[in-house]
C-alpha cells in the first residue's frame, strides 16, 4: 500500500531507493508524541542483514523525541536526494515549470539501543566517515573516559525498515527533445544539485547522449 502519493511513472525501484538512502544518509526522523509530530535531522547508518534493512542513529539525551522511540511501530525517515527547478523555457512546447527531485520515505519500527550495542553502532558510523580520511579518528584513538562521558549525552536507536517508498520525479514524461534540453541546461548550472540531477537523468537515457 502506498502511504505517500507517488504517481506510478515516478515510483522508484526498491534497489534504487535503498541506494539513495545509503548515499544520502542525513535524514529527517519523524515520530508522533500524542497528536504532535516531532522531527530531528540526523545522520544514519543504513545496513542490510538477511533480507532486512536497518537504520541506526542517535539523538541528544535532552531531545524530547527520545520518549517516542522505544518500541514504536510508526516511525518515518525521509531521505532527500538531488533536486532542481525546471524552467518552462526549456520545453519545445509550452508547459508550466516544475521541480525535479529524488526522495525516499522509509517506515519502520524503532527501539532504543544502549551499552555494547550502542557502542558498536557508534564504532561502525565512525569508521564509515573516518576510515578513508588521512589521519582519520577511529574509536580506539579516542580517550575511553571521553567516549563514555559523551555516550551519556545521547540516546541510540535502531529502526527496522518495514516499507520503502521512493519517488524519482525526473522529467520521465517529457519527450527526448525536452529531456536533452533539460539536461543541457542543468549541466551549465553552477549549482551542484542541478548538476547531480542532470547526471542522474543522463544515466536513465544513455542512448540520447552517445
Amino acid at each position: 500500500m502506498m502511504i505517500v502519493y507517488i504517481p506510478k511513472y515516478y515510483r522508484m525501484e526498491h534497489d534504487k531507493a535503498v541506494q539513495l538512502m545509503k548515499s544520502n544518509p542525513f535524514a529527517l526522523l519523524i515520530t508522533v508524541d500524542g497528536y504532535r509530530p516531532l522531527a530531528t535531522h540526523i545522520p544514519l547508518e543504513i545496513r542490510e542483514d538477511e533480507g532486512k534493512i536497518y537504520a541506526t542513529g542517535h539523538i541528544a539525551y535532552g531531545n524530547m523525541q527520545k520518549k517516542t522511540l522505544e518500541n514504536n511501530r510508526e516511525v518515518l525517515l525521509v531521505f532527500q536526494g538531488p533536486h532542481a527547478y525546471i524552467s518552462s523555457s526549456w520545453y519545445e512546447i509550452e508547459e508550466v515549470p516544475t521541480w525535479d527531485y529524488l526522495a525516499v520515505h522509509a517506515y519502520g519500527t524503532a527501539r532504543v539501543i544502549s551499552g555494547d550495542e550502542l557502542k558498536s553502532a557508534l564504532e561502525t558510523m565512525l569508521a564509515h566517515y573516518e576510515s578513508h580520511r588521512e589521519n582519520g579518528r577511529l574509536w580506539d584513538s579516542f580517550d575511553l573516559e571521553l567516549l563514555e562521558s559523551e555516550m551519556k549525552g545521547i540516546v541510540g536507536f535502531e529502526i527496522e525498515i518495514t516499507s520503502i517508498q521512493g519517488a524519482a520525479k525526473m522529467s520521465q514524461t517529457h519527450s527526448d527533445t525536452d529531456y536533452k534540453s533539460i539536461v543541457g541546461k542543468l549541466e551549465k548550472s553552477n549549482e551542484q544539485g542541478e548538476n547531480q540531477v542532470a547526471q542522474w537523468m543522463r544515466e536513465q537515457r544513455k542512448g540520447l547522449f552517445t
